[in-house]
């Protein structure tokens, strides 16, 4: 719990700066957090994830544009860039290189078929690539208000995304278990035959 607080510190500074200043001031805010977590990181001697590198690369990026040419498209773009990132990432791996990186990343909790390896690579990358589209959509389909897209940034997404993790638990609960029910070793029986 503690460590998904942590990751979530810039997005919910960026939500209260934003309620009591405007979305420069907040995307500001969001930057220093981003850059304040990894050197706290570094100075207590924690890994720093690969997933901590993008974000402040992508918050430097689109926050430093959001600033400078003070406009707030580029900020907008930002939870799109940062799924469709981690979205394209998985196929790419996968496809590419072989490399099934939420098996990599998930491989140590829980043991899989290939196939429910590949189909959860693929989900989590589906998962990414919508939540970006959905977030364009929120941004910039003019439905929206700019207040109405940042609560949709900090709870949104983070709603969607416990829904997702929940369905997704289920969806491995059944792949577990059908593997513990499948038994192996020589002369074994598939079930339901004598």
């Amino acid at each position: 719990m503690k460590k998904f607080l942590f990751d979530l510190f810039p997005l919910l500074l960026f939500f209260i700066a934003y309620r009591y200043t405007d979305i420069f001031t907040a995307t500001g805010v969001a930057m220093a957090a981003a850059v304040a977590q990894i050197v706290w990181l570094k100075a207590t001697g924690r890994p720093t994830e690969a997933m901590h590198w993008i974000n402040l690369t992508v918050i430097l990026v689109f926050g430093g544009a959001t600033i400078w040419l003070h406009s707030d498209v580029f900020i907008k773009w930002k939870p799109t860039v940062l799924y469709w990132l981690f979205g394209g990432a998985l196929v790419f791996a996968r496809l590419l290189f072989g490399r099934n990186l939420i098996r990599r990343l998930m491989e140590k909790q829980i043991q899989l078929p290939d196939a429910a390896w590949d189909k959860l690579n693929m989900i989590w990358a589906a998962f990414f690539l919508v939540a970006g589209a959905l977030n364009l959509y929120v941004a910039f389909s003019g439905h929206f208000t700019e207040s109405q897209w940042v609560s949709f940034k900090a709870f949104g997404l983070m709603g969607l995304m416990i829904v997702f993790v929940i369905g997704q638990s289920l969806w491995l609960g059944k792949h577990i278990q059908t593997e513990e029910n499948t038994p192996s070793g020589p002369g074994a029986t598939p079930p339901g035959k004598p």
